[in-house]
């Protein structure tokens, strides 16, 4: 198992350039709650599951950088393995990852588990679990879940550090779950999504509420080296953004790498469905 350490402050010139902020409304029962997002083929189809346990798929436009259109194309519940609709207890869906070869799974917070999913038919099939899923929170279990370039799979759980000053980062390989590594949380910061990019480095969206408002944090991480390091590539002030949840980290077509996050409105009035994209500088 890897322990990765903190890396020196960040440097002066910025990691991530600001590309867009757009507020997406959609008149719909079902629209809001967003906790995961994927995004594919050079940022034009995007995929977002809701923890009242739906799967969207969505058509983008942009210009010049900037998001201008999404159109949903498809919206389906997520049923569980017999087809059978979710209760609400099952259906809390938290993390979204889309692996290299094609393959969806989904990460469930409160029935706390991690399951293949068919975007076809959005049918749930849970995977072997692992003895401390039993121990997490009733609101803390997986909502960062990521898949590696070489497949593997990963999945962090929203709790605060233990007496160490670390949380286990899980992977699932070979049809077993295990700890892969402790990653290091300082401050109030929870793990809420997480990303590969196309080298292998673990992005992490980190997430805590203020008097004022949301703050986010964004980190990266090598995490098969040793030791391993961890850096902060931006935090945010309260409120500067919503509840921002979800992280996808894509290719566009020049080559760079993207990030695409999405906030949970809870179903609230007060609060939106945001989606805002970074570009990675370096």
């Amino acid at each position: 198992m890897i322990a990765l350490a903190l890396a020196a402050p960040l440097r002066a010139e910025p990691v991530l350039r600001l590309l867009s902020e757009t507020e997406w409304q959609v008149d719909a029962d079902w629209f809001g709650g967003f906790s995961g997002i994927e995004v594919l083929e050079n940022g034009d189809v995007l995929y977002v599951i809701s923890d009242r346990g739906t799967l969207l798929s969505v058509q983008a436009q942009r210009e010049n950088d900037a998001l201008q259109n999404l159109k949903i194309t498809d919206a389906k519940p997520v049923v569980g393995p017999n087809g059978r609709p979710l209760v609400k207890r099952e259906r809390d869906l938290e993390g979204l990852a889309i692996a290299p070869g094609g393959a969806f799974f989904a990460s469930f917070e409160n029935d706390h588990r991690v399951a293949m999913l068919d975007p076809l038919t959005g049918r749930a099939t849970n995977l072997p679990g692992h003895p401390d899923f039993d121990d997490f929170a009733v609101n803390g279990g997986f909502e960062a879940l990521a898949a590696h370039p070489d497949d593997r799979l990963f999945a962090l759980v929203e709790t605060a550090a233990d007496a160490s000053g670390t949380t286990p980062l899980y992977t699932f390989e070979n049809g077993v779950w295990r700890v892969h590594a402790r990653l290091p949380l300082s401050g109030p910061f929870r793990p809420v999504g997480a990303d590969f990019d196309a080298q292998g480095r673990l992005y992490l969206l980190e997430r805590t509420l203020t008097p004022l408002g949301f703050r986010s944090r964004i980190r990266r991480a090598d995490i098969d080296v040793s030791p391993a390091r961890i850096e902060t590539l931006f935090a945010s002030f309260p409120a500067a953004f919503d509840n921002l949840e979800g992280l996808a980290v894509w290719t566009d077509s020049a080559g760079g790498t993207r990030l695409t996050l999405i906030s949970d409105d809870n179903f609230f009035a007060l609060q939106t469905t945001q989606i805002v994209e970074f570009a990675v500088e370096r």
